[in-house]
């Protein structure tokens, strides 16, 4: 028996907690995925795309296999150096198996669930009751079981203090905030139903174009789109470690056919004539970037910009639209 992976159910971002009969998820510095071993035994582990990232995390699913039949929601993290590092999740795509052995070697993968969306029997269905029903067949599966890493239950409270004090304790072990669920709130597959907030202030853009070898860029050209759908242009990253270029250069792709930007040029800086060289890229990547809130009359960051890093787990969903700044 087959079962079919529901989309990802996704959380909107907020200021602040909000208050009332909700659960405090801690919400770490990984990559969204499903895990999925069903009745004849296949596992799968899918990212928020659907794409298949068995070969990328083989110690995870190697010991899948020994689960019962389950969906599981969660997160996949890696831990190094004394904290959780997303650059090494990149490492694990687009890689030969010897380059994922050796990260597996000197930085093995855990699993955070955080959700259980179906298990075997006839009321398998999981993900229709509510939020504090799935919480508790969560963490019976992992009592039961005696699961042991890579698989870890994400840490939960009703506390809205206790979690506070988790943004403020946690962020240096790589906490990126908390989640905010109803208790009873069911699994909307595709629905952005839960609230996150964050611990430090970034910001997402797609990348449009990069100077540089696509392979490996010296910066990025920053884009948003508009309510239209219109690629605007909003600024450039400072440039690029090496590694941080190659990390990143793996996840880009060059423009195939029209692109929004051909023909148009861009200023290498501020008051300066002189004009980069840039090549153009499929604009769907998803970066996260340190900024401030100063923009210039078009709407582009006034100072520079720092990438933090890839996120090959979002999409330009969660790329905030670009709203030229009122008059």
């Amino acid at each position: 028996m087959e079962w079919r992976l529901p989309d990802l159910m996704l959380a909107k971002a907020v200021e602040d907690l909000p208050t009332g009969p909700v659960a405090y998820e801690a919400k770490w510095d990984g990559l969204r995925a499903i895990v999925s071993r069903n009745p004849v035994g296949t596992v799968e582990i899918r990212s928020r795309q659907g794409t298949l990232l068995n070969p990328g995390f083989p110690e995870i699913a190697a010991p899948a296999r020994d689960l019962p039949p389950v969906i599981l929601d969660g997160e996949i993290v890696i831990w190094h150096d004394g904290r959780l590092a997303f650059e090494r999740l990149l490492r694990r795509l687009n890689r030969r198996p010897a380059s994922v052995e050796a990260e597996v070697r000197s930085s093995p993968a855990h699993f955070v669930a955080f959700d259980l969306l179906r298990a075997d029997g006839p009321d398998g269905d999981v993900a229709r009751l509510p939020y504090r029903d799935r919480r508790a067949r969560l963490e019976a599966v992992f009592a039961e079981q005696e699961l042991q890493p890579p698989w870890t239950l994400c840490p939960m409270t009703l506390d809205r203090d206790e979690a506070l004090s988790w943004m403020r304790e946690w962020a240096p072990a790589g906490i990126e905030g908390v989640v905010a669920k109803r208790l009873t709130g069911v699994y909307q597959s595709g629905v952005r139903g839960w609230d996150k907030a964050r611990v430090r202030h970034t910001s997402e853009a797609l990348v449009g174009a990069v100077t540089g070898r696509v392979q490996a860029p010296s910066t990025l050209l920053l884009a948003r789109q508009d309510e239209a759908g219109r690629l605007h242009f909003v600024g450039r990253t400072t440039v690029l470690s090496r590694q941080t270029a190659a990390d990143v250069g793996r996840l880009l792709r060059l423009k195939a056919g029209g692109h929004p930007w051909r023909g148009r040029r861009f200023s290498a800086g501020w008051g300066s004539t002189e004009t980069l060289d840039v090549q153009l890229v499929e604009p769907s990547m998803v970066v996260e970037v340190s900024v401030d809130i100063s923009l210039d009359n078009s709407g582009r960051w006034r100072h520079p910009v720092r990438l933090e890093r890839a996120r090959p787990d979002l999409d330009g969903s969660d790329v905030q639209p670009f709203r030229p700044p009122a008059d």
